[in-house]
């Protein structure tokens, strides 16, 4: 009987289908429309804009981890702030777990408004790779900051008493732009002015281009003295002095020089024709409100009311978010309103954290100046450090304003300024490879090696 063997099976199985994955640029996609729906959401100051911030925030770190199990590695790039932003959250932590806070939920609550700007910190630092990414952010948050300027002007001239002229605040105040306070309008143009200013004075921008980021960047800037913000004019004043003595110490050319020039004519032009005789009004108020403050008005007064809360605890402080509940047992004064927030953030900071969470702020300052002006060099022609100087200038802006008053406890603020310390503290923010230039002679063509950062699609992809 004849018998046949039959051929050994040598197909090899195919793989199980992997399963699909968030890619890093879509969590970067959300992550930048979660920083910027927060401002038009009227700060992220409400209910349910504060829990779309939160959630979003959560949501995005869930599909990022997910992907990094996926790929059976988790890879996570430093940022010389994380170390700082641990040593924060321990603190809180403490309060929570020991029970140190004086309002318990206020202090958990606020915890998850801060872990949503760490959130979104950590993503941004993890999903910002490559300068091409970086370009196209800037050139986003340039037009969205002049489309902000643009509306809040056109509010200013038609103002009903409204926010988008459908929304009255609940508590009232100055309406300006998506914001029911003046000075927290203030504030986001303080973050964004510096992208299209920056931006037009380094080599990305020539010509016309350049001639239109400045009109955008000088309307920006325009719309934080309309907005009525002395602290606001104060601050922008200050972020044009660093940016003055970074040029000059650098000695830049002459296009650097005309960009600034092409900016100061077109602000101070718009000033003039817009503001007229009530800018000037409101600018002459700064020195005689200065002299009232120091002489005992109300900013004053909080000031030694906070002291007297930090005597009472000065180590760990009162609790995260526990001002507004502690503060009438120290009040000094009377009034029928809620003082809900310290017109001063390093105040409210030392008030509510301590002597200990302040000394983990003033790490975390030190950090981010210290690695940013390092990364400075040769800013108008390196990506990285136009990033630097744009995050030093904006989050400088924001410091200074925060002596009085308190846009770091202005949601959607707050979670720009974080960002920005941490993109601009970053050892290398961006990533980018060298490309081939070939030069042509009159015998042979020889590829030359050109580091440049701005060529699209010639980035490291991660």
């Amino acid at each position: 009987m004849a018998s046949s063997l039959a051929a050994p099976d040598t197909t090899t199985p195919a793989p199980p289908p992997q399963p699909k994955t968030v890619s890093d640029v879509t969590i970067l996609v959300g992550v930048f429309g979660l920083l910027l729906f927060a401002p038009l959401a009227f700060g992220a100051g409400g209910p349910i804009s504060l829990a779309i911030l939160e959630c979003g925030s959560a949501v995005l770190l869930g599909l990022w981890f997910r992907g990094r199990f996926t790929q059976e590695s988790i890879k996570i790039r430093s940022n010389p702030l994380f170390p700082p932003m641990l040593a924060f959250a321990a603190l809180v932590a403490i309060q929570l777990i020991f029970r140190t806070t004086g309002y318990w939920h206020d202090t958990f609550f606020t915890a998850l408004q801060y872990f949503a700007y760490a959130t979104l910190t950590f993503l941004a630092v993890q999903c910002l790779r490559r300068s091409s990414q970086a370009k196209t952010l800037a050139v986003i948050f340039s037009t969205y900051g002049f489309a902000v300027a643009s509306f809040a002007l056109l509010q200013g001239l038609a103002p009903n008493g409204k926010i988008y002229w459908i929304r009255t605040p609940a508590h009232g105040g100055w309406i300006y732009g998506p914001f029911a306070n003046h000075n927290s309008y203030a504030g986001l143009m303080e973050l964004l002015v510096p992208i299209p200013l920056v931006f037009c004075l380094s080599r990305y921008a020539r010509g016309r281009i350049r001639s239109t980021v400045a009109l955008g960047a000088a309307v920006m800037a325009a719309t934080i003295f309309f907005s009525g913000s002395r602290g606001g004019m104060l601050a922008f004043a200050v972020q044009l002095v660093v940016l003055g003595v970074v040029v000059a110490k650098m000695q830049k050319g002459p296009a650097v020089a005309a960009g600034i020039g092409v900016f100061a004519v077109l602000m101070i032009g718009l000033l003039i024709w817009i503001g007229g005789v009530e800018l000037t009004k409101r600018v002459a108020t700064i020195g005689t409100e200065t002299r009232q403050e120091l002489a005992g008005g109300l900013r004053w007064t909080v000031n030694k009311d906070g002291m007297r809360m930090f005597a009472k605890r000065p180590i760990l402080g009162w609790g995260l978010g526990t001002f507004a509940n502690t503060y009438p047992q120290f009040r000094s004064f009377y009034t029928s309103f809620l003082i809900n927030e310290a017109h001063d953030d390093y105040l409210q900071f030392l008030v509510e954290t301590g002597a200990v969470g302040f000394a983990i702020v003033l790490w975390y300052l030190i950090t981010f100046y210290r690695n940013a002006l390092a990364k400075l060099g040769d800013w108008p022609n390196d990506i990285n450090g136009a990033i630097a100087l744009t995050s030093m200038i904006a989050c400088t802006g924001i410091l200074v304003h925060s002596f009085v008053d308190f846009n770091l406890q202005v949601n959607s603020n707050a979670a720009l300024f974080y960002v920005f310390c941490a993109l601009g503290a970053a050892p290398q923010t961006v990533e980018s490879r060298p490309r081939v230039r070939r030069t042509r002679s009159l015998h042979s063509r020889t590829p030359e090696l050109e580091m440049n950062n701005d060529a699209v699609g010639q980035d490291t992809p991660l």
